[in-house]
């Protein structure tokens, strides 16, 4: 055990780090989580149209199309919101102009994505003849196109600017004025590269993405058990080395995640059953059925904490149990603490496999349905469960029965660490 974390600190720790900390991934890891309160409100809405009540069902039906406005222009269009945050980051870090560079990428983005389509006849009813830009092309399904973009408007703005190819205004001209013609004959080239690359070269940026990244999504975040307990026991093995595991994985994992909910509440808001929807191995999977209490199941090692003959295992339970139950864990990780502590570890990977096995079998046998909400990281699981499986019971039920397997995993263990403990005091 001690050889494997060591070969670990050597070789995968420094390696993890600096892909962590590589510019264009914190820009990316920044631009994506910064339309977090969009899909969370836009959550919101998708519960509130599907009340399983048939009262209050039956009196918000005429609103239910106003209801789904917000949904669509939050979670709809998720990959152009994200395409000025991660331009915006990268052009920070460059220290750049933020607002020229996301205004930049957004263009660069709706040319490569959003292609109009003609209506030459008016449709009675529906709509008039014109050309009209389905926001399909700009959900979280164009995410990849949309980080391509961001990222790479960012780098030609960067190439014309380090260069001088730009137009100077006099001194005492106001910066935002400046800024504005600097820009110029960057936004001149990302406009005609390409609109040339979308419409003379015919190449889809978004389709041809989506053909090389689709297979990794479907290992790494999709409805293969495999997969599935791949990237969990990533994200776990990381967190006991000491490393936020979610967040060294969020450059691989994070646009998928993203497309992922996004995708099954759109399926959902469009009428689809929750038990039929396209992912099972979402964030939110993850997050109310396996991180009970934070990442690794560690409500359950706080709770036998607070029985503990141990003085100091017992104090550490109270400080660490109101922070569990809102899913932060980082004072039992750090306190007790699981980094770099062979016994607590195992556990902490293995109970979320179990848990994780037990809950992809009750979704694929339609017992539990699959994830059509994302709701705030802190609130309680079972509730958290219920609201975002489409108020299912089955579904609260099955976030008591994984806290319950996670305390017998964790026992014997919390035992013998309980002993090593004592033996200290």
């Amino acid at each position: 055990m001690d050889n494997f974390v060591n070969f670990l600190n050597v070789k995968i720790l420094p390696v993890a780090n600096k892909m962590g900390a590589q510019r264009h991934m914190m820009a990316i890891r920044k631009g994506i989580i910064s339309t977090l309160p969009l899909t969370i409100v836009g959550s919101f809405f998708t519960i509130i149209n599907n009340i399983p009540n048939k009262t209050v069902a039956g009196w918000l039906l005429p609103y239910k199309e106003i209801l789904d406005i917000p949904f669509r222009y939050t979670v709809g269009i998720l990959a152009l919101y994200a395409t000025f945050g991660i331009a915006s980051s990268l052009a920070d870090s460059y220290k750049l102009d933020k607002l020229t560079n996301g205004i930049l990428a957004v263009l660069a983005f709706m040319i490569s994505a959003a292609t109009p389509i003609n209506v030459e006849k008016n449709v009675k009813g529906v709509l008039e003849a014109g050309r009209y830009i389905n926001i399909a092309n700009l959900s979280a399904s164009s995410l990849f196109a949309s980080i391509v973009t961001g990222l790479l408007t960012v780098e030609i703005y960067r190439f014309f600017k380090e260069r001088n190819i730009t137009i100077k205004m006099p001194d005492g001209v106001p910066p935002e004025v400046s800024n504005s013609f600097v820009a110029l004959i960057p936004a001149a080239f990302i406009l005609l590269f390409f609109w040339f690359i979308r419409y003379v070269l015919n190449f889809n940026l978004t389709n041809f993405l989506s053909m090389i990244l689709m297979p990794l999504k479907g290992v790494l975040v999709g409805n293969s058990l495999f997969g599935g307990l791949l990237t969990i026991f990533l994200i776990t093995g990381f967190w006991t080395l000491g490393i936020h595991g979610a967040a060294i994985m969020a450059p691989i994992t994070r646009p998928f995640w993203e497309m992922s909910i996004a995708q099954n509440m759109s399926e959902f808001a469009s009428g689809t059953s929750a038990n039929h929807l396209s992912t099972i191995f979402t964030e939110q999977f993850l997050q109310w059925f396996l991180w009970i209490g934070g990442a690794g199941g560690t409500l359950a090692l706080v709770v036998l904490f607070l029985f503990s003959k141990s003085a100091y295992l017992k104090d550490l339970g109270k400080l660490a149990i109101l922070p569990g139950l809102f899913n932060i864990n980082e004072p039992v990780i750090f306190g007790a603490p699981i980094v770099m502590n062979p016994i607590l570890s195992i556990p902490f990977i293995v109970a979320p496999l179990v848990t994780g096995t037990l809950s992809y079998v009750m979704t694929v046998t339609g017992v539990v349905p699959m994830m059509m909400a994302r709701l705030p990281f802190t609130m309680p699981s079972p509730l958290a469960a219920y609201l975002s499986t489409n108020w299912s019971i089955p579904a609260m039920i099955l976030v008591f029965v994984n806290f319950i397997i996670d305390l017998a995993i964790y026992y014997p263990f919390f035992k013998v660490f309980e002993k090593q403990q004592l033996e200290k005091e």
